[in-house]
Parts: C-alpha cells; sequence; structure tokens
C-alpha cells in the first residue's frame, strides 16, 4: 500500500430503506459488536439526524486485547478478539455479516478548514455550482500519512454573506463553502483495518468515535445551539465539537481511564486488577466530607490475598482527582486554541465508560465550566439495560446513526489522480480506487 492519503466514504441510507447494520467498536478495555436492522422513522423531521429506529438483533462483547490507546499493539491478539466478538454477535443475531462499520478513538485525531469561492455571475446558484465549489474546497493539500475520516461541508457565503445554509436557487456573484475534515494517522488505520479483514470482514466505513458519539446522544437543538461531545475512553479522551448542527471540530488526548487505574496501582503498590476494582467501586473524581471515614482494602504486588491492606478512600480520591483534571485542562487548552474557549455558555456532553466515574461531571463543570451531563445512546431499541443506559455504548450506538447522515459527507478524489487517469469511464474509477486503495 503506497504512504498516501486514503478516505471513508459510505453510502447514505435511503429515507425509506430498510438495512441491517453491524457496528463494531475497537476499544482499549473493551471491543463491541452490535448487529442492528433499521428501519424508517415516519414522522422524522427533516433536520433530524435519525430517519431511521435501530433495533439491535445480536450482541457481542469481549475484553480487548491488542489494543492499547486506541490502538493495535499486538495483531494476533486484537484479530482474535474481534473474530471472538463478531461470532457472538452473529449466534445471537441469527445472521452473517460480510462488513462492519467501525469506531476509532485512536490516532491522534485532529481537524483542517478549508474554503473555496466560484464565480455565479448574478443568476440562481444551480447544484452544478455548489458541485463545483465543493470540488475546489476538496482540492486542498493533505498531510502525507494522514486517513481522512470525515469531510464535512460546515457552511456556504454568497457575496461574502456567510450563514447560507442552502444557496441552491439563490442569486449572487459568488458562492464560498467552508470545508471541515477531520483526519487520524493512516498507520493506526491501515492496522485497524488489517485486524478487521484478518476476520474476513470487509470495513463498510470508519468514523471518529466523539463524532458518532454525538450523533447518538445530541439532540438537534444542542448541536445547533453548540455543544461538546466528550468521549472519555480507557485508553484515549476525544473530543467533537458541534456547532450551527454540524461537526466543527475534532480532538484528542492519550490520556483516558486505563491512566487512572496505573496511578491507583503504581500509588498504592496494588495489583492492576485491584486498582481497577477499586476505581470502579470506591474512586471520584472530587472529595467528600465522608472519605476519610471509609476504609478501601486491596493486596499488594506479591503478597496476594494473605495480607490485604487498607487506606482511606480520601487517598485513593487524591491519586484519581489530578489525572482526571489534568486530561480535562488539556482538553480545555485544546478547544481554546481551537477558538472554542471554555466559559459559562460552554455546554458539554460526556460519553464513554471513563465518565461513570463518581464526580466526574463535576469535574468536567469545574475545569470547562458551563452545563455539563452524561449522553446515554438514543434511537437504540433491544439493549439490554445495561448498555441502553450507559454512555459505554454511545459511540458504537451511534455507528448505527451515521449511516443515516453519510450523505452530508463530501469527499473528491485529488487532481492529480483524475488528470493521471484521463477520463471518468468505468475503467478510469477502477483505476482511481486501486491508487487510494492500494
Amino acid at each position: 500500500m503506497k504512504n498516501q492519503i486514503v478516505s471513508s466514504r459510505m453510502k447514505q441510507l435511503s429515507p425509506r430503506r430498510s438495512a441491517t447494520v453491524a457496528a463494531l467498536d475497537v476499544g482499549s478495555s473493551k471491543i463491541a459488536c452490535l448487529i442492528a436492522r433499521l428501519t424508517p422513522e415516519r414522522d422524522a423531521a427533516p433536520e433530524d439526524w435519525r430517519t431511521h429506529r435501530a433495533r439491535v438483533l445480536g450482541i457481542g462483547l469481549q475484553r480487548s486485547r491488542g489494543v492499547k490507546n486506541g490502538l493495535i499493539v499486538d495483531m494476533n491478539e486484537a484479530e482474535g478478539a474481534i473474530r471472538q466478538t463478531v461470532d457472538a454477535a452473529e449466534r445471537m443475531a441469527g445472521v452473517q455479516i460480510d462488513r462492519v462499520v467501525v469506531t476509532a478513538s485512536g490516532g491522534r485525531l485532529a481537524s483542517k478548514h478549508f474554503t473555496a469561492k466560484t464565480a455565479i455571475g448574478g443568476r440562481e446558484v444551480a447544484e452544478s455550482d455548489v458541485h463545483r465549489v465543493l470540488e475546489a474546497s476538496a482540492m486542498h493539500p493533505t498531510t502525507r500519512g494522514r486517513f481522512v475520516m470525515h469531510s464535512l461541508p460546515t457552511g456556504y457565503s454568497l457575496d461574502g454573506v456567510a450563514g447560507v445554509r442552502e444557496p441552491k436557487n439563490m442569486v449572487g456573484e459568488e458562492l464560498g463553502v467552508d470545508l471541515h475534515v477531520a483526519t487520524c494517522d493512516q498507520a493506526a488505520t491501515r492496522n485497524l483495518f488489517l485486524a478487521v479483514e484478518r476476520g474476513h470482514l470487509a470495513v463498510e466505513a470508519i468514523a471518529a468515535a466523539p463524532y458518532v458519539a454525538g450523533l447518538s446522544v445530541l439532540e438537534p437543538d444542542e448541536a445547533e445551539m453548540g455543544v461538546v461531545v466528550i468521549d472519555m475512553g480507557a485508553g484515549s479522551t476525544s473530543l467533537a465539537v458541534f456547532s450551527s448542527g454540524v461537526l466543527a471540530h475534532v480532538d484528542a488526548v492519550m490520556l483516558g481511564g486505563n491512566h487512572v487505574t496505573m496511578d491507583i496501582a503504581r500509588g498504592l503498590n496494588a495489583r492492576v486488577s485491584d486498582a481497577e476494582r477499586l476505581k470502579t467501586m470506591h474512586g471520584a473524581a472530587i472529595a467528600s466530607p465522608s472519605d476519610d471515614r471509609e476504609t478501601v482494602a486491596y493486596g499488594h504486588v506479591g503478597e496476594g490475598d494473605h495480607h490485604p491492606a487498607q487506606v482511606p478512600k480520601s487517598h485513593v480520591v487524591r491519586i484519581i482527582r489530578p489525572r482526571v483534571e489534568e486530561t480535562l485542562e488539556f482538553l480545555r487548552d485544546r478547544l481554546a486554541q481551537a477558538g472554542f474557549g471554555a466559559g459559562r455558555g460552554l455546554r458539554v456532553v460526556l460519553t464513554g465508560g471513563a465518565c461513570q466515574l463518581t464526580g466526574a461531571p463535576e469535574a468536567a463543570r469545574r475545569v470547562l465550566g458551563g452545563q455539563v451531563r452524561v449522553g446515554r445512546p438514543n434511537g437504540v431499541d433491544g439493549l439490554p439495560p445495561e448498555a441502553a443506559f450507559s454512555p459505554a455504548f454511545a459511540a458504537v450506538a451511534g455507528l448505527f446513526v451515521y449511516p443515516q447522515v453519510a450523505g452530508r459527507e463530501y469527499f473528491e478524489p485529488r487532481r492529480e489522480q483524475r488528470l493521471a487517469n484521463g477520463s471518468n469511464g468505468y475503467m478510469s474509477r477502477v483505476g482511481r480506487w486501486l491508487t487510494e486503495s492500494f
């Protein structure tokens, strides 16, 4: 495979068509596969993301193996875990799948914004004009070694007046567009593709975890007013900014719930399994008056269960709190650099397994300011109660929404590829596909 940019493209699901979709979430703590039947919603509003209702037919869930910080670190282990997860979902659903939609949280998510303009000449804007300006915006220089996950128009302008949502049939001299391109490391994506494909599955599309988590937990009004979705995973914490109803920015830091676990293990000289239990059962990101009166027991490394140690719960909280605050401070600084400063008007929605830590919303409110809530999957039936109300399943549930909005994205082959291929016939398209894919 050549070291060049490749893109994630998925065909839009028709609002009138049903479909069976398989979603795969390859995370650092768990690998989940959900198979669902998507059926059209009769009363879906035109601006709504969810034109279909998803009913889960099968679920597969495995402890993650071969994955660290959202990246494949052991191909055989990861492949085996993915195979087992998909097999469990297939057996429960009673169907065999050959392709999956995958979510990714690793690979250093990043955003770039591009603009383009084209002359209209004072007439009505036609579909071809919109296509032409989008094509011009897509002809941007891309960083070598980056994979384009999403390419979304965030707004149009007409004669310099911004905020135009649908320029067709409007009259003007010059049409402009802003294009948001979300990318991640190509090497990380290749390895994720390979781990899935070694299980005899095709990757239909790959989507950024905070984006699809937002599609799952947000209401259209929230995305319109502006909101930051923070996906707190085990190996990384990623964010997606929604503004004026569209994805406006993505970012990530390689800090997550597993780092909290390792801090506890090192700070208490505890086994990692005990540290995870302490975090889950007794951990908190904020202190409470009763912490000094409560004690927790654990085993020291190398001493087994014969001589359990005990510490006040307040000591565990003092280990956890700095790491959680550090992660949120990193995100706050990244948001400020991107022009989305924190403050009282900020809206934040937390998703991901690590946000279930006691006091996580309060910590986010203290560091980021504004309004904070925990997001849970919407528009999915058939999930078991522990998953239906869990923010840990927001991203994988969002993969069922993604096919319903995939048509909003715009991808165009690079100009040099079209010139090299010469024409737009069948063989030319095959040549472009081979060039982009291999």
